[in-house]
């Protein structure tokens, strides 16, 4: 395929959390790179711990896959790089990796995350809360650092988004960690988009409701037991109260990502957006 001239064309994008197929971080970046990025696909390669199990990661093979498979049908330039989001050093490297390989970075999209670590709150143990506040809210940080660190000396401006959730604005029953994590990014992105904002470089959330991905189908299961309800009336009753009457896919996210790291939205900083079908107005 030729090469992609697309409105981001000339851009580079790092995407956390983007070596699984059908994820939150496929989808994205196939998004940026079908408008014209050039695309760092990124996760953690293989488990690292006991927070990082195979079945709930990025595998190396899988990414150089989705990777190669991006590609070819967007025209885009995709690189691959294993990074652990709780380590600066490990984010750093990547950032570099980004402007060695790709001629710079323009888009930072700090997708990488824990949900799948869900117990009622009296069963949860320190261990589990740490290990989820250090992916979802310590791995934005790092993130942030190490794309501002190549953007402000660049004097290029920026963009950077990190896809928190629906729970950085409400609570929900065995997810405190998740909930607190999530929360957490409202008030990381407000101070960094004051800080930055000088550089012309926004910082802003992304936050969906519930995406049937990999990921959502484990979540989906696991809800629907807790609360005693079958498969089918948990859906249904999370279709019940979503105005739009669906929950959201991919693309959703995936399109809000897009218009943030357009031109359109160089006045939008500071800001979390809900991508929810109106779900979550707050």
């Amino acid at each position: 395929m030729s090469q992609n001239t697309g409105r981001f064309a000339g851009k580079v994008a790092v995407v956390t959390g983007s070596g699984r197929r059908a994820g939150l971080g496929e989808a994205i970046a196939r998004r940026l790179a079908a408008d014209g990025a050039s695309i760092v696909l990124s996760d953690i390669g293989r488990s690292a711990d006991a927070a990082t199990p195979d079945s709930m990661i990025g595998g190396m093979s899988e990414m150089q896959a989705l990777a190669a498979d991006i590609a070819a049908s967007t025209g885009s330039r995709v690189e691959t790089f294993v990074c652990d989001v709780r380590k600066i050093d490990s984010m750093r490297a990547m950032a570099a990796f980004a402007v060695e390989k790709l001629g710079g970075l323009d888009f930072w999209i700090n997708n990488a995350g824990i949900g799948y670590i869900m117990k009622p709150l009296l069963e949860l143990e320190v261990e589990e809360w740490q290990a989820v506040i250090d992916v979802n809210l310590t791995g934005c940080f790092n993130g942030i650092k190490a794309a501002a660190e190549i953007m402000v000396p660049a004097a290029k401006g920026g963009r950077i988004i990190n896809i928190a959730s629906q729970a950085a604005k409400s609570g929900f029953p065995f997810a405190a960690g998740y909930c607190a994590s999530k929360h957490g990014l409202v008030g990381l992105v407000r101070s960094a988009a004051i800080e930055l904002g000088r550089h012309k470089i926004t910082v802003n959330n992304v936050c969906p409701n519930h995406v049937t991905t990999g990921l959502g189908a484990w979540q989906n299961e696991y809800f629907s037991k807790q609360l005693g309800m079958t498969m089918e009336q948990y859906l249904d009753a999370m279709k019940g109260r979503i105005p739009m009457g669906r929950p959201g896919v991919p693309a959703d996210t995936a399109n809000a990502v897009a218009f943030l790291c357009s031109d359109e939205a160089i006045y939008i900083t500071a800001e979390s957006m809900n991508v929810s079908g109106g779900e979550e107005p707050h």
